[in-house]
């Protein structure tokens, strides 16, 4: 059997799977790995699965799925609630449940085996096991309890007063532990002081901007683990002010890294202090980078774990100072999470938050269709799609703010007493708009509307409104006709900011570049400006900034601006003190910052999705896009995909050879991409094998490449 281990994936109410070993904490359900957890809700859950290891461009070609209430029945052949039979498909997610009513409130196992490509019968899994919510019925989103996790102290030192000063390594979002290491010595007072920033072992009580600071004091009255209770803060505990408040059994949490002992009943050591941290589950082992520049590689492990620790509320919230979710905030989250971990819920939840919940900003609302998108190619499930689609079209698109005469957007910058939950943004803070010059008819918020009208009609046409799609198409292509026509300057080879306006800003070219907007012939002219203009914005725009440089073909200006080691770079953020990615570039852009902003981890989706070059093509990574852009760099990683893991590496010395390894997992295929070399002046082979490519836009082109362990070898002759 070439397929030699199926993984029960999921039981889906969109279920995906193990990818390393069919264990427990691989398994999903409703887009969740850990099925028992969570109930399941849906009276007709979705199953899923994926395959440890398979033979070189091996495939399934059926499958058979049963599910019973106990394992007993499959080991007596007799599943009582279904058996699929075999199914000819090579349908591998989201396979519906077609069985006897399940039962509420019980736990129903399940497990599948599959048939290779060359009709070989493969084992079964190992049965897997769900439980089912006290009700059942149509499909609800479901998403995770929030995780605890006890972090000890990486060292404990004493400052020049005197006092213990603990460091427990990286900031997280939680509470400190305090345990009595004897039953004598528990009873008496304590004070500690608690923070994101320390100076000279000694805890900031002045850490300014909204980092974090706490004084704790209080007596022991237990032997047993001890709370440290943190104050509530209005700012970011209140349902009033928009906040996300958190479950009863979590409370008030606060981010620190710091602790400083002013008085303690009993000697602090790394068992009697400890932080719990608080977090949505993450599997640290589903990603991976290094690459031959040391300060890349630091820049993703700072913004990985910036996605995993800012993750404590259960959504994407935009960080501590509020804790409120912002569409904006959130895609980049989105994009990160997924190119760091095989989950997928979090997401969705947040995604469809924030369609109940909308913000007021105009191209927030237009960031929803995005997430929308994201959440259909990365998943291949239509289910929010179908939920949320009437939505998105009517109220994310736009429509009604566009003209007549040639389709473009009219909207303001301005609160309008009519329309006060829309209003442009550009950028934020205001400083880094790189001087926008704000018009009714700008290019930022139409360059946005250009690409919301492709996703929105191709997601039409996953749901079946195939008329409809052909509308937006046509509307599509008069707006961005209109887009080229009335705002790029071909003089000077730039976009400017708006009808009637000559000033020509970083976003206003970066976002037609990252969202291929311009023409072919205009494209390095448009690409020239944007690196002419350098990190002239946000650590959100930074998102779209590096995205046009690589689209645009620019790699190296882009991992520059990556490792820069400037006061506009991640390397800053690190090098002011902070362990989660930042509101701003610094605090002296952002004089109200706080030091736990997902926005400002963009390289963690930059990374996988264009470094290493890894890219859904269609919805569920069917076929994937392969394109490493790692400029002149060394560089190995393994990106999470809801198919398996897909590893890419690049060895290379310029201008003698280049070489690309990588493996795709099975029920996978892919288009590889790679940069321009001078292969008509050398030898190119293909798993060991001459080959000639075929070519697209100067990048050597292999399609539909099988899965398994590949190997592209240019050398000069």
């Amino acid at each position: 059997m070439k397929l030699k281990t199926v993984w029960a994936l999921s039981l889906l109410v969109c279920m995906v799977g193990p990818l390393l070993a069919l264990t427990p904490s691989d398994l999903m359900c409703d887009l969740l790995a850990k099925p028992g957890w969570v109930p399941v809700s849906d009276e007709r859950p979705l199953f899923s699965w994926c395959f440890r290891d398979g033979v070189q461009g091996d495939c399934q070609t059926a499958y058979q799925i049963q599910v019973a209430t106990s394992t007993a029945s499959f080991r007596a052949e007799n599943p009582d609630l279904w058996d699929s039979g075999k199914v000819i498909s090579r349908q591998s997610l989201f396979v519906k449940y077609a069985g006897e009513q399940l039962p509420t409130n019980a736990s129903v196992c399940w497990r599948v085996r599959v048939w290779d490509r060359d009709g070989r019968l493969g084992e079964w899994s190992l049965a897997v096991s769900f439980l089912t919510a006290v009700e059942l019925g149509e499909n609800q989103l479901v998403r995770y309890p929030l995780k605890q996790t006890k972090v000890k102290p990486i060292s404990i030192t004493t400052n020049s007063e005197g006092r213990v000063f603990v460091d427990f390594g990286k900031a997280a979002f939680g509470w400190l532990e305090l345990t009595p290491q004897s039953p004598e010595r528990y009873a008496g007072s304590f004070i500690f002081h608690v923070g994101e920033k320390a100076v000279d072992k000694k805890v900031d009580r002045q850490p300014g901007g909204t980092i974090r600071y706490a004084k704790i004091m209080g007596a022991l009255t237990q032997p047993s683990a001890y709370r440290l209770p943190f104050l509530a803060d209005k700012r970011n505990t209140s349902e009033q002010a928009g906040a996300i408040v958190l479950p009863p059994e979590i409370g008030v949490i606060m981010p620190f890294r710091y602790v400083e002992v002013e008085e303690t009943p009993f000697p602090i050591t790394k068992e009697a202090l400890q932080q719990v941290a608080i977090t949505y589950p993450f599997d640290d082992k589903s990603s991976a980078f290094v690459s031959s520049d040391r300060t890349l590689d630091r820049v993703y492990s700072f913004c990985k774990y910036s996605i995993k620790a800012t993750s404590f509320a259960g959504v994407y919230v935009d960080g501590d100072r509020e804790r409120i979710p912002y569409e904006a905030d959130a895609y980049i989250n989105q994009l990160c999470h997924y190119g760091v971990d095989r989950e997928f819920t979090l997401a969705r939840y947040s995604h469809e938050y924030l369609m109940r919940y909308p913000t007021w900003p105009t191209e927030w609302k237009q960031h929803s269709i995005m997430m929308a998108w994201a959440d259909w190619m990365y998943t291949g499930n239509t289910q929010s799609l179908l939920r949320q689609y009437n939505t998105l079209r009517r109220e994310k698109a736009l429509l009604n703010h566009a003209r007549p005469t040639d389709g473009l957007l009219v909207t303001s910058r301005d609160k309008n007493p009519a329309k006060p939950d829309i209003r442009d943004i550009v950028d934020w803070p205001a400083a880094e708009r790189d001087n926008f010059d704000f018009r009714p008819v700008n290019t930022v918020v139409n360059a946005f509307y250009c690409l919301n009208l492709v996703q929105l009609a191709e997601m039409a046409v996953a749901i079946g409104k195939t008329n409809e799609a052909a509308v937006i198409r046509a509307l599509g292509a008069c707006v961005r006709k209109s887009f080229h026509e009335t705002f790029y300057d071909m003089k000077r080879g730039c976009y400017v900011d708006g009808e009637g306006s000559t000033h020509a800003s970083l976003h206003a070219n970066m976002l037609p570049l990252a969202f291929g907007l311009v023409p072919e012939s205009e494209r390095d002219r448009v690409a020239n400006f944007v690196v002419s203009r350098g990190m002239a914005c946000s650590v959100y725009g930074a998102q779209y900034l590096l995205e046009a440089l690589f689209e645009a073909g620019r790699e190296d200006e882009a991992i520059a601006l990556m490792t820069s080691q400037s006061e506009r770079s991640w390397w800053n953020m690190l090098k002011e003190g902070s362990t989660i990615s930042l509101e701003s570039w610094g605090q002296k852009y952002k004089a109200n910052l706080d030091w736990n902003h997902a926005w400002g981890a963009a390289p963690a989706n930059i990374i996988p999705r264009y470094v290493l070059g890894v890219r859904p093509l269609t919805p569920g990574f069917e076929k994937a896009l392969i394109r490493p852009q790692s400029g002149s760099l060394e560089v190995q990683g393994v990106v999470p995909t809801i198919r398996g893991p897909v590893t890419v590496g690049v060895r290379q010395k310029k201008n003698v050879s280049y070489k690309l390894m990588l493996e795709i997992p099975v029920n996978m295929t892919a288009r590889l991409e790679l940069p321009p070399l001078p292969v008509r002046d050398g030898e190119l082979t293909f798993d060991g094998h001459d080959t000639k490519p075929a070519f697209k836009d100067g990048r050597l082109l292999f399609d539909n490449v099988e899965s398994g362990k590949h190997t592209i070898v240019w050398t000069a002759k």
